[in-house]
């Protein structure tokens, strides 16, 4: 396990725990890189835990720690949200809400984004925001289970 500093709600910063996926000197000489399908770095048991989406299962740590929800738009690295919040002006307004576990991005879109993907997925979180109901966070949480049981390919 070890801990990643994302932004959190009302752009709090807090430390994320993930399962260690990627050799530990993985962005030594590149800084922050953006997480994708075949990345360099990623060990044999890393590979497993991304495929199954079991390196988030530390995550609940952060919900009992009430620094993220089960549900709700996925916490950026500090280095990308600075960038987003430059290029999409309603950026900020994901960050009105604890982030997720899961979101209505991560069941619309697919699992493995290219950074050019971040205004379609901000348009996602959006949605949710706008929309929040107990019911969509019920349809959000059965569709990942879905998904987690079935594989959806990266």
């Amino acid at each position: 396990i070890f801990r990643q500093t994302r932004v959190g709600r009302y752009g709090r910063e807090f430390p994320m725990f993930k399962f260690r996926t990627m050799r530990t000197d993985a962005e030594k000489n590149s800084g922050p890189v953006w997480a994708r399908s075949g990345q360099a770095g990623v060990t044999r048991v890393g590979r497993l835990l991304r495929r199954t989406s079991l390196d988030e299962l530390p995550q609940f740590f952060n919900v009992l720690f009430g620094q993220m929800s089960v549900v709700g738009p996925r916490p950026e690295r500090p280095f990308y949200t600075d960038r987003f919040r430059q290029l999409l002006p309603r950026y900020g307004e994901r960050h009105l809400v604890c982030p997720g576990i899961t979101g209505w991005a991560q069941i619309n879109m697919m699992r493995a984004l290219q950074p050019t993907a971040v205004a379609e997925k901000l348009s996602y979180d959006l949605f949710y925001l706008e929309h929040w109901s107990i019911f969509l966070d019920v349809t959000i949480l059965v569709k990942t289970a879905f998904e987690f049981l079935f594989q959806r390919p990266v």
